[in-house]
């Protein structure tokens, strides 16, 4: 049995540069992101019972033909590989696609991980995240840059991508992250990511890459920190009427009503539901059951044979 495991992503500054029209039009895009102590787990077996692929998700699928397989990631890694009838399964710490936390991607990685491991194909985490992109584009092509590699490497990072498909990453340390607590705060309405990407402006969203900096600069000092962290959000809203809407603003207002100090919020991911990432400081109360502390993920994806 191989198992693997992939970290889900948040981003704190930056997304929507990482989307390919914006990179082919202003030469690069930019996000500073971190995975989390969230993951997505795929297990695979060899099917010694029968010929069939067995793919084990929200359905059950039985295909004699990889081609025939409706789930895109499976049917996708295991063309890829070249892998014999197997059992794969499919698990995740949320409930739901359409969390805004990059599951597709994360779920993708852990099972290139997986498949690699069960073919004994070395792959770095690197590579991984290359090959994710790439397969994730040929039934998402709105796919940005940084989902795959947000949740596959390790670590804060700033990434940057380049109009040549190149993708830099750099480690990065906060002590402001360290003297917070963070929280993902669902917000209870599910969305196609897609149907918003596809409405974003690139130009409103050029504003970002100028944040990213600033944010680079000032990571380590609590008031910019969240200065820019929020000015990011702000941003974003603008850049496409899909990111937000008037059930989330009451939300957002509610959330702010039970953390008074709150230091720092915005949506994850695409926007229009998901989850809200929400920054108060370390001596403050969970007052809200459903916000769930998470953590910096140093990992990245992981695989195991067993």
């Amino acid at each position: 049995m191989i198992i693997s495991k992939c970290p889900l992503r948040v981003s704190l500054v930056g997304g929507s540069t990482d989307l390919e029209e914006f990179v082919q039009t202003y030469g690069m895009g930019s996000v500073i992101s971190f995975p989390i102590n969230w993951y997505t787990y795929i297990t695979i077996n060899k099917n010694i019972t029968s010929d069939e692929y067995i793919i084990n998700y929200s359905k059950n699928e039985k295909r004699f033909e990889p081609k025939d397989i409706q789930n895109d990631i499976a049917r996708e890694v295991i063309l890829e590989f070249n892998l014999p009838p197997v059992i794969m399964s499919f698990n995740s710490d949320i409930p739901s696609s359409g969390s805004g936390l990059a599951s597709s991607s994360s779920y993708l990685i852990a099972c290139i991980a997986a498949a690699a491991s069960f073919v004994d194909k070395h792959m770095s985490q690197t590579e991984m995240c290359r090959l994710a992109l790439t397969i994730e584009r040929r039934f998402n092509p709105l796919t940005g840059y940084q989902d795959p590699y947000g949740c596959g490497l390790g670590g804060l990072k700033k990434l940057d991508f380049h109009k040549s498909g190149r993708v830099v990453t750099e480690q990065l340390t906060s002590n402001v992250i360290k003297e917070h607590n963070m929280y993902l705060i669902p917000t209870k309405i599910e969305r196609i990511s897609t149907n918003i990407l596809d409405t974003i402006s690139i130009d409103k969203s050029l504003p970002l890459l100028t944040l990213v900096d600033k944010f680079y600069d000032n990571i380590s000092s609590d008031s910019d920190f969240f200065d820019l962290f929020n000015q990011g959000w702000e941003v974003k809203k603008q850049t496409s009427k899909h990111i937000t809407s008037q059930e989330l603003l009451d939300r957002e207002k509610k959330i702010r009503e039970w953390y008074p100090n709150i230091k720092g919020l915005k949506l994850c991911g695409a926007g229009g539901g998901g989850y809200f990432l929400v920054f108060v400081p370390k001596d403050h109360p969970t007052i809200y059951s459903n916000a769930k502390n998470i953590n910096i993920n140093y990992n990245g994806v992981q695989t195991w044979k067993i």
